[in-house]
């Protein structure tokens, strides 16, 4: 089976080494035949591997070692059952010798056979033995259900014997990768799971007539494997994956491994020529699985480069033009976890489709379905349920929003071959979590002063309140909320009539909302400074002047606007003075003071009935500035000053 599908495919110069029944495995004989295994085993040699470790352990010898490369050759040919067995052999016989990816290995087996209460215990042993940060959600399987039944699922028309995979959307059909008649000789079968190597094939899925699918034309398929693809939206340019070889020849590692790299190829009329490696491959590490940004300008891929926070990540890169392209950008910890991530898949409306063994699944890789919100990759991962997933392996996952349908792969039994191409339609959508972040700043409307201490709150479609938190001392506010649903984001505050704002549904960019409350005046009684109120910076006069200064006329407007507001509301304009100058010149002084701060306010439309003016000259001092007193100018001018009391 081809489970190995997070950096699948990778083949190796090995020969496979067979035990004649004469063999006699005792001595140096034990050790010789284990050499062999274990060089098969290094070289991801599982199948050969597999026959060797099988029979050693079979004629009662055995170590450690030997249970947990058995039981790794089984799990990575995903044979979840011979693993599980294997695995709880090893825990019962070497408790002690079980490390972490043992125990991760052992978990996801038993999740593929659906016994879930033991990975559970398993993965919270994982969880304890390693640093790695692991959200282990206690509820995740309830969330799976919710999901689960929006699809139903058939066998695609064009799957055969052996191993079919990987679709792609191309022109009125699809391109997929299969092992079915390569017509390949024994000695190009790679030994990972002893199967053929793969090739492309294209077929038209509206075709009423030939229902064959063809290989793909051109340079691409060589006697190696390829697989997973994607076309530009003009056809013209394709990206896809191939094993380490180019013109005729193997590239290894040091290790005489051959990686996996992405190539690029053109349609020149019909035919895929010209075939390109791009420049951020290596012969050190896989690169795989491409997949472009509805937009074209960036390509997603799998790798387990230097990096790489698992086994694989996904992996993003700007299309710059002329074979260059920009840095490459791991998609980050909430995508990528500590085991596998793979086929990324992403739909025109931005939700990012993959498949991963790390998240928490129902075995096996599981698909899984994340939003991208301009260009970020934090919003949360939900597993898109049964009948898509199950406890084997799931990938390879493409969706048309438009038709509601799509594709995926699978190797889940009663299958034709040991992976399948299935067909899907979509009966309900998705429900993608949405954490949405809302952040602003609350004042007072007419001062525009911040309000420390006001609440701000969310409130849901049935009118639930579901989140809250008070402003800072600068009037600043931080909240979150689920935008996968309509909320209500309201401030309020003592004094102040409460103001809201509805957010819609949205794909959880962050948004800033500012509230500028207006105060409830009617709170304010008859003798009340109505600047104090709104919280109004203080008229200030110029020594021996009555104008009205640019800084009070600012002022004076936010008066206005509240009586515009509330048409009931009579103000007395009283003016003051500082004690220089005769007291007599200060009362007529304080007068026109009073007199000229009413006629802007009528000049602005306020009626002369809801006015009155009157002045005090030096009568009321706010400060010990008495006649006689030495004052500076600033404490002198607090006392050139009007006040706005409301009166009956």
């Amino acid at each position: 089976m081809l489970k190995r599908t997070l950096i699948l495919l990778i083949i190796f110069s090995g020969c496979v080494v067979k035990m004649s029944a004469q063999d006699t495995i005792q001595g140096k004989q034990l050790e010789r035949v284990m050499e062999r295994a274990d060089q098969q085993y290094k070289e991801y040699s599982f199948s050969p591997a597999i026959d060797i470790y099988k029979k050693v352990l079979d004629r009662g010898y055995v170590s450690s070692d030997l249970l947990k490369r058995l039981g790794n050759s089984y799990y990575f040919n995903a044979k979840y059952t011979e693993a599980a067995a294997i695995y709880k052999r090893m825990e019962e016989t070497y408790p002690d010798e079980m490390e972490v990816e043992d125990i991760f290995r052992y978990a996801q087996s038993l999740k593929t056979l659906g016994n879930y209460e033991e990975a559970s215990r398993l993965m919270a042993e994982f969880k304890q033995m390693t640093s790695v940060d692991l959200d282990i959600d206690e509820d995740y399987m309830a969330k799976i259900e919710k999901n689960s039944g929006r699809y139903t699922v058939k066998q695609f028309d064009y799957n055969s014997k052996y191993s079919d995979f990987a679709a792609s959307y191309y022109e009125k059909g699809l391109i997929f990768a299969s092992d079915r008649d390569t017509g390949n000789l024994a000695r190009y079968r790679h030994t990972w799971n002893s199967r053929d190597f793969l090739d492309l094939y294209k077929v038209d899925v509206d075709s009423v007539s030939s229902g064959k699918a063809v290989k793909l034309e051109g340079e691409v398929n060589t006697r190696l494997h390829e697989s997973t693809s994607v076309v530009s939206k003009d056809g013209l340019t394709m990206y896809f994956t191939r094993n380490n070889f180019m013109d005729g020849r193997k590239g290894k590692d040091e290790e005489g491994i051959i990686r996996l790299k992405i190539y690029s190829a053109e349609n020149i009329n019909g035919m895929w020529t010209n075939i390109t490696e791009l420049p951020f491959n290596s012969d050190s590490y896989s690169v795989a699985h491409p997949m472009l940004s509805p937009d074209g300008k960036r390509l997603y891929f799998v790798s387990d480069m230097p990096g790489s926070l698992g086994e694989s990540d996904i992996f993003m890169t700007e299309i710059i033009g002329d074979g260059t392209y920009g840095p490459i950008v791991n998609l980050g910890k909430n995508i990528n976890t500590m085991a596998r991530e793979t086929f990324p898949f992403i739909t025109k409306d931005g939700v990012l489709y993959f498949s991963s063994d790390g998240h928490q699944g129902l075995g096996g890789l599981d698909i899984f379905a994340t939003k991208i919100a301009f260009d970020e990759y934090d919003q949360p991962v939900v597993n898109v349920g049964r009948p898509i997933n199950g406890p084997n392996d799931d990938f390879s996952f493409i969706y048309d929003i438009a038709n509601k349908s799509g594709y995926f792969s699978s190797n889940r039994e009663g299958g034709m071959g040991d992976d399948d191409i299935y067909q899907f339609v979509e009966n309900e959508p998705l429900v993608l979590d949405c954490i949405q972040e809302v952040t602003g700043t609350v004042r007072d409307r007419i001062s525009n002063e911040v309000l420390a201490g006001a609440t701000v709150v969310v409130i849901d479609e049935e009118n639930r309140e579901v989140s809250s938190t008070i402003t800072d001392s600068n009037g600043n506010y931080i909240l979150q909320l689920d935008c996968s649903k309509g909320n209500f984001v309201r401030a309020s505050r003592d004094g102040y009539v409460p103001a809201e704002e509805y957010l819609n549904r949205s794909d959880g960019k962050p948004r800033i909302i500012d509230f500028y409350l207006e105060r409830d005046v009617i709170t304010g009684g008859f003798g009340d400074d109505l600047a104090k109120l709104l919280q109004l910076s203080t008229i200030y006069f110029d020594l021996n002047k009555y104008n009205i200064r640019p800084d009070a006329e600012l002022e004076i407007q936010k008066v206005i606007v509240a009586m515009e507001k509330y048409p009931s509301l009579k103000i007395k304009v009283n003016s003051h003075t500082d004690s220089r100058g005769n007291d007599a010149y200060n009362l007529w002084l304080s007068q026109r003071r009073a007199e000229s701060t009413v006629n802007y306010m009528i000049s602005k439309g306020i009626s002369p009935d809801r006015l009155q003016g009157e002045g005090f000259g030096e009568t009321r001092l706010v400060n010990e500035c008495f006649n006689g007193v030495p004052c500076s100018n600033e404490q002198h001018q607090l006392n050139r000053r009007s006040e706005f009391i409301i009166f009956e």
